[in-house]
Order: structure tokens, then C-alpha cells, then sequence
């Protein structure tokens, strides 16, 4: 069975290396999907988990890994993911994202009630979507 490899990089350093059959991102074209010998491509990835089917040799399981925006490139079998922050599965600090969970709807709820220009809703709107992410890709483990 032919595989690729998958690297996801931060600023932080490479925190994902493995071989894979298959991946699916989010980018900001749509969903997309990735098997070997896949034709090179760039494009901008969107706040969402990526799931990544590891080859029979590592386990045969499923990776998931919370991605914080940037971007993904397809080049001769290798998947390099670009990303501004991003957290396996097993390294998500669930009771910190749900912290931050909470922080951001209340800075939301605070500016639609208020109409305080003060509070960066946009902002806010982004760290709770990260928030969600994270959390959802926390609910992963375990059930590859």
C-alpha cells in the first residue's frame, strides 16, 4: 500500500510526523481530501480539525489534530500543514479550552448586550470557533 507523509508545523516546531493513507482538511475551497500521489497544491486552511487515517504499519487508526488556521501544501507525496497554532488530540487541556469556551461567549454576549465597541466581537467570535475546535477534536480520543 503505497502512504504519505504528514508534517504539522507551528511556529512552535514540527508537533505532527507520521505516514498516512489518507487526510482530510478544511480549506477555504471546501472540504479536501488527500491520498498518495495526490497533485501538488496550496491552499489556505480554515479553523477545523484535520483527521489523518494512519498507514496499517503505525496502527491503522485515525489522528485528529486541531488546526488554528494557515495553510497546507501537497508536493510529492509529502503533506506539510502550516499552521498558526494547532494541538494533537492527546495534547488538548480540555478544561482550558472550555475556559476559553466560556470566556468568549461571555465577551460576545457582553458586546451584543451592551453595544461596547470596546469588546473586539470579531475577535471574540474567532477565539470561541478555536475554542470549539479544540474541543471537539478532544472528543476524538478513543474512538478510532
Amino acid at each position: 500500500m503505497s502512504s504519505f507523509t504528514v508534517d504539522i508545523v507551528t511556529p512552535d516546531g514540527i508537533i505532527y510526523h507520521h505516514q498516512a493513507k489518507f487526510l482530510v482538511a478544511s480549506t477555504q475551497a471546501g472540504s479536501l481530501g488527500v491520498l498518495p500521489n495526490h497533485s501538488p497544491l496550496i491552499s489556505p486552511l480554515n479553523i477545523d480539525a484535520v483527521r489523518i487515517d494512519l498507514t496499517e504499519e503505525d496502527g491503522g487508526s485515525s489522528d485528529w489534530v486541531a488546526v488554528n488556521g494557515g495553510i497546507i501544501e501537497i508536493r510529492d507525496n509529502i503533506v506539510s500543514v502550516l499552521a498558526n497554532s494547532a494541538e494533537t488530540e492527546h495534547n488538548i487541556d480540555v478544561s482550558r479550552a472550555e475556559e476559553a469556551k466560556e470566556r468568549a461567549e461571555a465577551k460576545i454576549q457582553k458586546a451584543k448586550e451592551t453595544k461596547d465597541h470596546d469588546i473586539d466581537l470579531g475577535r471574540a467570535e474567532i477565539a470561541l470557533v478555536r475554542a470549539v475546535n479544540r474541543l471537539n477534536v478532544a472528543n476524538k480520543r478513543g474512538r478510532n
